[in-house]
Parts: structure tokens; sequence; C-alpha cells
């Protein structure tokens, strides 16, 4: 029985060792440290330009994403509550595909509608420098039967269906969500729109996509006018406001 546990033991330091050599498993520190890094480079200016706003690194954060004028916009809540604050526009690198939500595996299309991160979906991993997973398909999109994984916002300028950003806007775009969630917010919205909605789908034929525009320009429209955090009930039967 010694024997044998210790051929067992033996054959798992091999292939860990395989893994190793052959980038299966990637070390936790040096990816932590990847972030950190990133964080170390940007907190002096964000610290500085939130303080602005009454907002610091750590207060909730919420991002709107528009497709055609290729812009990420990230909002914040000041310490003493009240609307949110628009704290900068990124410039979009690159998306792929065209106007319209995706809708199947492989298409290269930039997905479109209403998306939450959470810790578990951000990844200092990446190979394009830092991500954070959108989590589509939602269930409205998979009750559609629309197919697709690991859509990203990441940074490395480069997309085959997901929001590229360059690596120093997405050091700032990660460093502070991964900063809001772990100071409480239990999620961070994403709203991904298909273009600047002017509170109505009619500036743009939707064709097919004119029911999605249309519950997506309405949400829009509500933030517009409260500029309060988004609270979205995400289902098979669609988008709904709670507030």
């Amino acid at each position: 029985m010694h024997r044998y546990l210790t051929a067992l033991c033996l054959m798992s330091v091999l292939l860990l060792m395989t893994a190793l050599a052959i980038g299966f498993v990637q070390n936790p520190a040096s990816a932590s440290e990847r972030a950190e890094a990133a964080a170390t480079r940007v907190l002096p200016a964000l610290t500085r330009d939130l303080d602005a706003l009454d907002a610091g690194p750590g207060q909730p954060v919420f991002l709107r994403i528009f497709k055609r004028e290729s812009e990420l916009e990230l909002w914040v809540q000041p310490r003493a509550q009240g609307e949110l604050k628009l704290f900068r526009t990124y410039p979009i690198c690159a998306w792929s595909g065209r106007l319209g939500p995706k809708t199947r595996e492989g298409d290269r299309q930039a997905p479109e509608g209403i998306y939450s991160i959470r810790r578990g979906q951000l990844n200092p991993r990446s190979q394009f420098h830092l991500s954070f997973n959108l989590g589509y398909p939602n269930a409205y999109e998979r009750a559609q039967g629309w197919t697709g994984s690991a859509l990203m916002v990441h940074g490395a300028c480069v997309s085959i269906g997901c929001y590229a950003m360059t690596d120093p806007a997405i050091e700032e775009i990660y460093t502070l969500v991964d900063a809001a969630l772990r100071a409480g917010q239990s999620a961070v919205p994403v709203h991904a729109l298909p273009f600047r909605m002017d509170h109505s789908s009619n500036n743009e034929d939707g064709g097919a996509h004119t029911e999605l525009w249309t519950s997506l320009a309405e949400i829009d429209a509500d933030f517009d006018q409260r500029r309060q955090m988004p609270r979205v009930a995400v289902s098979a039967a669609g988008y709904r406001l709670l507030d």
C-alpha cells in the first residue's frame, strides 16, 4: 500500500510539473501581481481625479458601452450618494461584427444587452492583459437560443467578439471595477448598447432587433433621467426595470 501511495504521489508531481511546463497551470501569485502592478500605476491619478467628484476607488461603479460610437463610459457613485457622476469616457480600441446582438458562437459579434460583473468574472490572467467576462449569454439570450462564450472587455486592442481597450484604459477600468467589488458592491452593471439611443430606437432601423433595441432604449432613458444605479431584472422574458 505504501509503495502504491508513493507511486501515486510521484505521478501527481510529474503531472503537475508537466502542466506547469506547457502552461496549463498558472501561478496565482503572478496573476495577482499583474493586477496589483496595474493598480499601483493608475491609482494615484484615479484617486486624484475621483476626489474631484467626491468619490474614490471602492465607490460603486457602472459601465455603459456604445458600440457604434466605440465608447465606454465609467460612472461612479459619490460618497454623498445622490446621482451617479460620469468619471471618464474611454475610446473602445476595437470591436468586431456590426450593429446587432451576438446570436451564435463564432459569429464574431460583440454582444448587446444588460450584464452584471461579479468577482468571479474578473480575469487577471487574461492573455489580453486584464479582462472581465460580461456573462454572455444572460438569461434572456439563453431563452432566445443564442450561443457564445468568453465575451469580454479586455486590453490588447484586438477583438473577435469582445470589446477591446488599450492596456492603459483596461488598467483603469479593471482597477475601479475590482475596487468596487472588493468594497462591497455585489455586482457592477454593464449596459452594452448598439449606439447612443436618444431615448428611442427610431433613429435606426432595427429590423429584427427592434424589440431588443426598444427595450434597451427605455432602460437607457431611465438612467439618463434619474442617474441612479441601474436595477434591471434579466429573465427569459426580457429586461425589466425594478425601480
